[in-house]
């Protein structure tokens, strides 16, 4: 049994098009009883017909929602009722095109504009970061309003996925909200979170990486084939070669029956998914120890720093404590004469 592969695609209208005019794209998709998680950068009558396109050839296809980059792109902490009102819109859009999506997928990332300034080193956004993180009413304000809008989606009929980050993992783990409030992400209660575990991002550890989170991810999203959005240069990380894609997709299919990739447009331009036809699943793949355990080193210290975090209290306790055993400790003791 071969895992069930989908295929993230975040391309401008255009680009879309030209993609999906090939038709050895849709038949390969067909044989491989592929998914597509389509990326709505606009809501065009032009980018609903390949919707229909795609749902008169049987493929399943993702509606994986994505906001104006003036309104911070990818879904956060401070642009939920701008995501909501963007729903709202998808469904009439969905209603007037007669379109059919197999679940809506939610991006939860830094704002794209912060993203871009951290990169650039602008350490002006440090401010505003550190004020959010401040901010408990409008945590979880922002909480409840994503909250409303996934009842919204079930009542719909949809499945909803999240495409994580996998840092909010360790940040679970610690009972912690820190990360979340200091970088306006949101840990939302879904019904699949795909961890994206692009090792093409993290060379040299990028394997470790993804050894180490996999066994705990309900689903894994391997990457970058090439594509996504300009933004500090990442576009120009070389993306992953064949050897390394196949080594992630064993890795992946270790833990998980359900892959998801990133992306399309990029394994299409590598001449990947006629391969992947005939792709041997069960060769099996050895994990780089020396990277993982790197990897697990660098999530147990952040664990540890989200743990005290989230208990200062504890800690101040603790510092105490310790500051007064050791000064009993080393106290000189009175000379008996």
């Amino acid at each position: 049994m071969i895992p069930k592969l989908t295929f993230f695609c975040e391309l401008d209208t255009a680009a879309l098009q030209t993609l999906f005019s090939a038709p050895q794209v849709i038949e390969d998709l067909r044989a491989l009883d592929a998914t597509v998680s389509l990326g709505l950068c606009d809501l065009s009558a032009e980018r609903a017909e390949v919707v229909r396109r795609l749902n008169a050839a049987g493929i399943p296809v993702v509606a994986w929602l994505l906001l104006p980059e003036a309104q911070g792109y990818w879904f956060n902490l401070d642009n939920a009722p701008e995501a909501v009102a963007f729903y709202a819109d998808f469904r009439a859009w969905t209603t007037e095109h007669e379109l059919r999506w197999d679940g809506v997928g939610l991006d939860v990332e830094l704002d794209i504009r912060e993203m871009k300034k951290l990169m650039a080193g602008d350490r002006r956004v440090l401010i505003t970061l550190l004020r959010r993180s401040l901010s408990a009413a409008r945590f979880e304000r922002a909480r409840e309003l994503y909250a409303g809008l996934i009842a919204q989606i079930r009542a719909d009929g949809y499945r909803v996925d999240e495409y994580a980050i996998p840092f909010l993992v360790d940040e679970r783990r610690a009972g912690s909200k820190t990360l979340q409030r200091l970088l306006g992400l949101i840990d939302l209660e879904v019904d699949r979170e795909i961890l994206m575990l692009y090792s093409s991002l993290m060379r040299p550890l990028g394997h470790g990486l993804l050894w180490s989170y996999a066994p705990t991810a309900g689903s894994i999203a391997v990457g970058s084939t090439g594509g996504g959005v300009t933004l500090g240069g990442v576009d120009r990380i070389p993306p992953l070669t064949w050897d390394e894609f196949t080594h992630d997709l064993r890795v992946a299919y270790t833990w998980s029956d359900v892959i998801h990739v990133f992306s399309l447009e990029g394994a299409v331009r590598q001449g990947f998914l006629p391969r992947l036809l005939a792709f041997d699943w069960t060769v099996p793949v050895k994990p780089p120890q020396r990277e993982v355990r790197q990897v697990e080193g660098m999530r147990c210290a952040l664990r540890a720093v989200l743990w005290a975090s989230a208990h200062p209290g504890v800690v101040v306790a603790g510092a105490v404590a310790l500051f007064w055993m050791i000064s009993r400790l080393t106290r000189k003791k009175p000379q008996l004469t």
